[in-house]
């Protein structure tokens, strides 16, 4: 039975298959067009802190509300 949490099972399946944890890949098939390829989204670089704090939000970074830009950027990259 599909867990109702996870908003792509299939990928959620795949990743935990090739060796991810169960969280990083619910954290992954849950961010939105995850799916999608196209590299439409510019690069943390040139994100406001407001967004860089929405998507940090998404991926469930704890501590996000102290820390700077630099910081976000990191997080997001190396979570």
């Amino acid at each position: 039975m599909p867990d109702p949490r996870i908003k792509n099972e299939a990928q959620y399946k795949a990743l935990v298959k090739k060796g991810y944890s169960k969280e990083k890949s619910a954290r992954i098939a849950n961010t939105p067009d995850a799916g999608k390829k196209g590299g439409e989204a510019k690069p943390y670089d040139e994100w406001t802190k407001e967004e860089l704090l929405k998507q940090a939000s998404r991926v469930g970074i704890k501590g996000r509300s102290y820390m700077n830009k630099k910081d976000l950027i990191y997080s997001l990259r190396n979570n």
